[in-house]
């Protein structure tokens, strides 16, 4: 075999038309297969003159890289090819988008927007990190007040004292600061405390709080908003008692517990078989805690109230562990998919 066949063959790989991958397969198969012609020209280097073997192979060697190359690059276009055609046809419909679900906090902080915004109520907000004035000292807290130690409150600075809110009554004493009564607004949103994390207890939860401020207010009428507030997120049938309680920023203060929506008020274990379930707190704002907040006591009054969104939403659902609500299981979630 002379040098000229070989260059012949080199020409010949690069004058190969290769459009499908069938062409691909015999171009493989003349030149790089096992009996193909690159192969027989392999086989015949012994044949070659020793002072010519030198310049045969590197013409050989040129004729199997230029083989090589071309069959890889061909082969890599067909497969892109291929798999795009795999992954995308134009030619089929769009895949639908499953639409998600809201959370069901979220279905329930709206729920309770809507009904206390039905008897006027407005909807304020305030910062998740809170000085003590905002926090505590305003609200009537005493220097020794538990909530105050390490183990209640999450303080991210001391001296002067920054925390996590614990409660979002820091939004009331804004909201007392700088507008004048009447006040009638309602404020939710996210608290932390330090406690243990459990079925009934998280580190952060979610808080509405509301706050009513005119003149000649009564408990009386702390009183007919709250029964308004459970019928309307319980049913109609849903009864009240209240319980004398104490909040250092109430007076008189107490707990509010709803007839057992579960067992209709005849017991059960939702219930601990009283009949009864505790949904907030509530009680006649102190006069400290308006006079603290530039508000003449002598001729306002006020009540407030407030209630966790997980407790009104594991009632309302049925949901026996707080920390589901946190987890973002989509099978948990997509339980509320079309709800609110």
């Amino acid at each position: 075999m002379s040098l000229d066949t070989v260059q012949n063959l080199i020409r010949e790989v690069e004058d190969f038309k290769i459009d499908t991958s069938s062409d691909l397969e015999n171009f493989r198969l003349k030149f790089l297969s096992k009996k193909g012609l690159i192969g027989e020209v392999f086989s015949l280097m012994k044949t070659i003159a020793p002072q010519d073997r030198k310049q045969f192979g590197q013409q050989v060697n040129l004729l199997k890289q230029n083989a090589e190359e071309k069959f890889e690059s061909f082969k890599l276009q067909f497969e892109e090819k291929t798999e795009q055609q795999q992954l995308i046809d134009i030619t089929l419909p769009g895949e639908p988008l499953e639409s998600g679900a809201m959370h069901p906090l979220s279905i329930i902080r709206n729920r309770i927007i809507e009904i206390f915004g039905a008897i006027g109520f407005t909807v304020s907000d305030g910062p998740e990190i809170e000085d003590d004035w905002h926090n505590f000292s305003a609200l009537n807290f005493t220097e020794d007040h538990p909530a105050r130690d390490m183990q209640d409150t999450f303080f991210v600075q001391k001296n002067p004292d920054l925390a996590l809110r614990t409660h979002t009554s820091s939004v009331q004493v804004r909201i007392m600061e700088n507008n004048k009564p009447p006040i009638r607004t309602i404020s939710p949103g996210r608290v932390y405390r330090n406690e243990a994390i459990s079925a009934r207890a998280h580190c952060f939860f979610h808080q509405v709080e509301g706050l009513y401020i005119d003149k000649d207010v009564s408990f009386a009428d702390l009183k007919q908003t709250l029964l308004y507030f459970a019928k309307e997120m319980f049913g109609t049938d849903t009864k009240i008692r209240l319980r004398p309680s104490y909040f250092p920023f109430t007076e008189p203060s107490a707990e509010m517990d709803i007839s057992c929506t579960f067992c209709k008020g005849e017991g059960c274990n939702i219930c601990k078989y009283t009949g009864w379930v505790e949904i907030l707190g509530c009680g006649m704002v102190d006069p400290a805690v308006l006079e603290n907040c530039k508000i003449d006591h002598q001729e306002y009054s006020g009540f407030a109230f407030g209630m966790g969104i997980e407790r009104i939403t594991m009632l309302v659902y049925d949901i026996n562990d707080l920390r589901i609500f946190s987890e973002n299981d989509v099978r948990f979630l997509k339980q509320f998919k079309g709800i609110g």
